[in-house]
Protein backbone atom coordinates (compact mmCIF):
# COMPACT_ATOMS: atom_id res chain seq x y z
CA UNK A 1 0.00 0.00 0.00
CA UNK A 2 3.22 2.78 1.26
CA UNK A 3 4.42 1.83 -2.23
CA UNK A 4 1.72 2.48 -4.34
CA UNK A 5 1.01 5.59 -2.34
CA UNK A 6 5.07 6.34 -2.93
CA UNK A 7 4.70 5.92 -6.90
CA UNK A 8 1.29 8.35 -6.62
CA UNK A 9 3.14 11.17 -4.83
CA UNK A 10 6.09 10.64 -7.48
CA UNK A 11 4.22 10.88 -10.07
CA UNK A 12 2.16 13.91 -9.06
CA UNK A 13 5.32 15.73 -8.02
CA UNK A 14 7.04 15.06 -11.36
CA UNK A 15 3.24 16.09 -13.34
CA UNK A 16 3.67 19.51 -10.85
CA UNK A 17 7.35 20.29 -11.60
CA UNK A 18 6.68 19.70 -15.35
CA UNK A 19 4.08 22.41 -15.42
CA UNK A 20 6.04 24.64 -13.29
CA UNK A 21 8.78 24.80 -16.09
CA UNK A 22 6.74 25.27 -18.71
CA UNK A 23 4.92 27.83 -17.04
CA UNK A 24 8.20 29.61 -16.39
CA UNK A 25 9.03 29.38 -19.88
CA UNK A 26 6.00 30.90 -21.29
CA UNK A 27 6.35 33.53 -18.46
CA UNK A 28 9.88 34.33 -19.82
CA UNK A 29 8.92 34.54 -23.42
CA UNK A 30 6.77 36.84 -22.93
CA UNK A 31 8.39 39.63 -20.91
CA UNK A 32 12.13 39.04 -23.13
CA UNK A 33 15.16 36.93 -23.03
CA UNK A 34 17.15 36.40 -19.29
CA UNK A 35 20.07 37.52 -18.23
CA UNK A 36 21.72 34.41 -19.73
CA UNK A 37 20.24 35.03 -23.17
CA UNK A 38 22.24 35.47 -26.39
CA UNK A 39 20.80 38.50 -28.26
CA UNK A 40 21.87 38.83 -31.86
CA UNK A 41 22.38 42.24 -32.85
CA UNK A 42 23.85 44.80 -35.63
CA UNK A 43 26.81 45.39 -33.14
CA UNK A 44 27.24 41.39 -32.82
CA UNK A 45 26.59 41.11 -36.24
CA UNK A 46 29.63 43.43 -36.83
CA UNK A 47 31.93 41.92 -34.27
CA UNK A 48 35.29 40.79 -36.02
CA UNK A 49 35.21 43.05 -38.44
CA UNK A 50 37.36 45.93 -39.32
CA UNK A 51 36.60 49.85 -39.06
CA UNK A 52 37.22 50.19 -42.59
CA UNK A 53 35.18 47.29 -43.30
CA UNK A 54 32.04 48.47 -41.31
CA UNK A 55 32.33 52.25 -42.81
CA UNK A 56 31.90 50.49 -45.79
CA UNK A 57 28.79 48.83 -44.78
CA UNK A 58 27.47 51.85 -43.32
CA UNK A 59 26.04 54.33 -45.77
CA UNK A 60 25.24 57.41 -43.81
CA UNK A 61 24.54 60.02 -46.90
CA UNK A 62 20.83 59.43 -48.20
CA UNK A 63 20.94 59.81 -52.44
CA UNK A 64 18.58 62.11 -54.18
CA UNK A 65 17.61 62.46 -57.72
CA UNK A 66 18.53 65.07 -60.26
CA UNK A 67 16.33 68.04 -59.86
CA UNK A 68 14.68 67.12 -63.67
CA UNK A 69 14.51 63.43 -63.19
CA UNK A 70 13.05 61.11 -60.27
CA UNK A 71 13.56 58.11 -61.73
CA UNK A 72 17.24 57.63 -64.21
CA UNK A 73 16.87 56.32 -67.52
CA UNK A 74 19.70 57.72 -68.49
CA UNK A 75 23.48 58.10 -66.88
CA UNK A 76 26.75 59.86 -67.47
CA UNK A 77 30.24 58.04 -66.32
CA UNK A 78 33.80 58.01 -66.38
CA UNK A 79 35.63 55.73 -68.90
CA UNK A 80 39.01 54.20 -68.34
CA UNK A 81 40.10 56.96 -70.69
CA UNK A 82 39.53 59.42 -68.47
CA UNK A 83 36.41 60.23 -71.09
CA UNK A 84 33.12 61.02 -69.59
CA UNK A 85 30.09 58.60 -71.52
CA UNK A 86 26.84 59.37 -72.29
CA UNK A 87 24.05 56.20 -72.26
CA UNK A 88 22.93 58.05 -75.27
CA UNK A 89 26.19 57.48 -76.85
CA UNK A 90 25.70 53.51 -76.60
CA UNK A 91 22.27 53.84 -78.63
CA UNK A 92 21.56 52.03 -82.23
CA UNK A 93 23.76 48.66 -81.68
CA UNK A 94 23.46 46.05 -78.98
CA UNK A 95 25.65 46.32 -75.65
CA UNK A 96 26.07 44.14 -72.70
CA UNK A 97 26.21 45.50 -69.05
CA UNK A 98 28.32 43.83 -66.40
CA UNK A 99 29.19 44.82 -63.07
CA UNK A 100 32.15 44.29 -61.39
CA UNK A 101 35.53 45.01 -59.39
CA UNK A 102 39.11 44.93 -59.49
CA UNK A 103 40.35 43.90 -56.50
CA UNK A 104 37.70 40.64 -56.48
CA UNK A 105 39.88 38.07 -57.01
CA UNK A 106 37.97 35.20 -58.33
CA UNK A 107 34.44 36.44 -59.98
CA UNK A 108 34.81 39.08 -61.28
CA UNK A 109 38.03 37.33 -63.03
CA UNK A 110 35.89 34.51 -64.50
CA UNK A 111 33.38 36.96 -65.22
CA UNK A 112 35.65 39.29 -67.40
CA UNK A 113 37.37 36.20 -68.94
CA UNK A 114 33.57 35.61 -70.41
CA UNK A 115 33.51 39.03 -71.55
CA UNK A 116 36.46 38.69 -73.41
CA UNK A 117 34.78 35.09 -74.74
CA UNK A 118 32.35 37.40 -75.96
CA UNK A 119 34.81 40.40 -77.50
CA UNK A 120 36.76 37.65 -79.08
CA UNK A 121 33.68 36.20 -80.93
CA UNK A 122 32.49 39.46 -82.13
CA UNK A 123 35.61 41.68 -82.35
CA UNK A 124 34.94 44.59 -84.52
CA UNK A 125 31.10 43.94 -85.09
CA UNK A 126 28.24 46.11 -83.87
CA UNK A 127 28.49 45.03 -80.30
CA UNK A 128 29.27 46.97 -76.96
CA UNK A 129 30.54 45.28 -73.67
CA UNK A 130 30.30 48.25 -70.91
CA UNK A 131 31.72 47.04 -67.41
CA UNK A 132 31.01 49.19 -64.27
CA UNK A 133 33.08 49.27 -60.97
CA UNK A 134 31.32 48.77 -57.63
CA UNK A 135 34.44 49.91 -56.14
CA UNK A 136 34.85 53.44 -57.64
CA UNK A 137 37.31 54.93 -55.04
CA UNK A 138 39.65 52.34 -55.42
CA UNK A 139 39.03 51.63 -59.39
CA UNK A 140 40.72 55.19 -60.73
CA UNK A 141 40.48 55.66 -64.64
CA UNK A 142 43.92 55.06 -64.30
CA UNK A 143 43.83 51.39 -62.31
CA UNK A 144 40.69 50.63 -64.65
CA UNK A 145 43.32 51.13 -67.49
CA UNK A 146 45.69 48.78 -66.39
CA UNK A 147 43.31 46.47 -65.07
CA UNK A 148 41.38 46.41 -68.86
CA UNK A 149 44.85 45.19 -69.96
CA UNK A 150 45.32 41.97 -68.75
CA UNK A 151 41.88 40.74 -70.45
CA UNK A 152 43.27 42.69 -74.03
CA UNK A 153 39.77 44.85 -73.68
CA UNK A 154 39.59 46.88 -76.88
CA UNK A 155 39.09 50.56 -76.50
CA UNK A 156 36.36 51.30 -78.52
CA UNK A 157 34.44 47.94 -77.96
CA UNK A 158 35.19 47.23 -73.88
CA UNK A 159 34.16 50.18 -72.23
CA UNK A 160 35.55 50.21 -68.15
CA UNK A 161 33.47 52.87 -66.16
CA UNK A 162 33.19 54.76 -63.37
CA UNK A 163 31.83 57.42 -60.75
CA UNK A 164 29.93 58.19 -58.11
CA UNK A 165 29.17 54.70 -55.85
CA UNK A 166 25.86 56.39 -54.34
CA UNK A 167 25.13 57.28 -58.07
CA UNK A 168 26.11 53.87 -59.32
CA UNK A 169 23.82 52.24 -57.28
CA UNK A 170 21.03 53.70 -59.13
CA UNK A 171 22.07 53.02 -61.99
CA UNK A 172 22.35 49.21 -61.46
CA UNK A 173 18.70 49.87 -59.78
CA UNK A 174 16.23 51.56 -61.54
CA UNK A 175 18.02 51.25 -65.02
CA UNK A 176 19.17 47.67 -65.27
CA UNK A 177 17.85 46.41 -62.30
CA UNK A 178 20.46 44.95 -61.09
CA UNK A 179 21.01 45.02 -56.99
CA UNK A 180 24.46 46.59 -56.36
CA UNK A 181 26.71 47.89 -53.59
CA UNK A 182 30.22 48.59 -52.48
CA UNK A 183 32.21 45.16 -53.96
CA UNK A 184 28.69 43.41 -54.60
CA UNK A 185 27.04 42.76 -57.68
CA UNK A 186 25.77 39.94 -59.60
CA UNK A 187 26.28 37.28 -61.64
CA UNK A 188 24.57 38.02 -64.59
CA UNK A 189 25.15 39.94 -67.80
CA UNK A 190 22.34 42.60 -68.77
CA UNK A 191 21.77 43.03 -72.56
CA UNK A 192 20.32 45.90 -73.91
CA UNK A 193 18.54 45.99 -77.29
CA UNK A 194 19.36 48.67 -79.97
CA UNK A 195 16.47 51.24 -78.79
CA UNK A 196 18.21 51.02 -75.20
CA UNK A 197 15.29 48.54 -73.84
CA UNK A 198 16.01 45.64 -71.62
CA UNK A 199 16.50 42.35 -73.73
CA UNK A 200 16.86 39.94 -70.52
CA UNK A 201 19.38 39.14 -68.23
CA UNK A 202 21.53 35.73 -68.41
CA UNK A 203 23.82 34.33 -65.53
CA UNK A 204 26.97 33.98 -67.11
CA UNK A 205 27.85 30.91 -65.43
CA UNK A 206 25.60 28.84 -66.84
CA UNK A 207 26.44 27.32 -70.25
CA UNK A 208 22.84 27.53 -71.74
CA UNK A 209 22.26 30.71 -70.73
CA UNK A 210 25.37 32.41 -71.99
CA UNK A 211 25.01 30.39 -75.54
CA UNK A 212 21.31 31.80 -75.83
CA UNK A 213 23.27 35.37 -74.64
CA UNK A 214 25.84 35.11 -77.59
CA UNK A 215 22.20 33.24 -80.45
CA UNK A 216 20.87 37.00 -79.11
CA UNK A 217 23.96 39.25 -80.13
CA UNK A 218 24.22 37.08 -83.12
CA UNK A 219 20.86 37.84 -84.16
CA UNK A 220 20.58 41.55 -83.28
CA UNK A 221 23.70 41.68 -85.71
CA UNK A 222 21.99 40.12 -88.87
CA UNK A 223 19.08 42.21 -88.35
CA UNK A 224 21.02 45.43 -87.96
CA UNK A 225 22.59 44.59 -91.31
CA UNK A 226 19.72 43.47 -93.01
CA UNK A 227 17.97 46.91 -92.14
Amino acid sequence: MRTTVHVALILLLGVGLGLAIRMARVTRSASGPGPDDVVYTNDVASDGLTDSENEAIDNPSPSHPPEDENWLSRFELIERSGETIKSEALLGQPYVVSFFFSTCPSICVQQNQKLKELQDQFEGQGVRFVAISVDPETDTPERLREYAARFGADKEQWLFMTGDLTYIRRIGAEIYRQPVDKQFHTERFVLVDPNGEIEGFYSWPEKAQFEKLQQKIRQYLDDGKDS
